[in-house]
């Protein structure tokens, strides 16, 4: 459940569309799981605990394996409490995590990232332009996403393997140098006297 409890049901309704539509707009090449509302019904693993992206993105082959998440944030929505409980969450995924936010608001956006190291991959703005939803990118992460975090202290973990003994050093032993054979010299081809 998002930070946000009650949010608008204006806004409310223009989030629930914008996920309809980005569902439609990556369908041909991924299998597009959404969450619109209070709805969970497509969960993304972190450790322990599944969370409920707006948009699950998975491969279309027969491992379904996550390709991404999308997160679609209103004007309402963009602030520092909503960053800390979503976005750092779904940042920790091993997927590529996409922030759409409104026009207005993609400098708050960026900023909540950067102050709270929140690795996101795109961040993308959208407007309304009568009936239609315009989608511009603003920003690409080039940087590599960071390793995963280390398993927590109440995980248990694996002993470290035993020492080895150490191995005995290897001497490489030199090749034998062959002598040089002395040739004896050649014999100078005699002459044939003339008569």
């Amino acid at each position: 459940m998002s930070p946000i409890l009650v949010r608008p049901v204006r806004e409310q309704l223009e989030h629930d569309r914008i996920i309809r539509l980005l569902q439609t707009k990556f369908k041909r090449k991924f299998e597009a799981g959404i969450n619109p509302g209070a709805e969970q019904g497509v969960p993304v693993t972190v450790g322990p605990t599944p969370i409920y992206p707006d948009v699950v993105l998975l491969s279309t082959d027969r491992g379904r394996k996550l390709q991404g998440v999308i997160e679609v944030e209103t004007g309402e929505s963009v602030n520092h409490l909503e960053a800390l409980a979503e976005w750092a969450h779904f940042a920790r995924t091993r997927a590529p995590f996409h922030l759409y936010v409104p026009a207005g608001m993609v400098d708050v956006a960026r900023r909540l990232c950067d102050d709270n190291q929140i690795y996101v991959s795109e961040i993308w703005s959208y407007h309304t332009v009568g009936d239609q939803v315009r989608f511009t990118l603003v920003f690409r992460n080039k940087e590599a996403p960071p390793k995963p975090v280390a398993p927590r202290a109440d995980t248990p973990r694996r002993p470290p393997p035993p020492p080895q003994p150490p191995r005995a050093a290897v001497v490489k032993r030199a090749k034998p140098v062959k002598k040089a054979v002395a040739r004896k010299p050649a014999k100078p081809a005699k002459k044939r006297a003339r008569r």
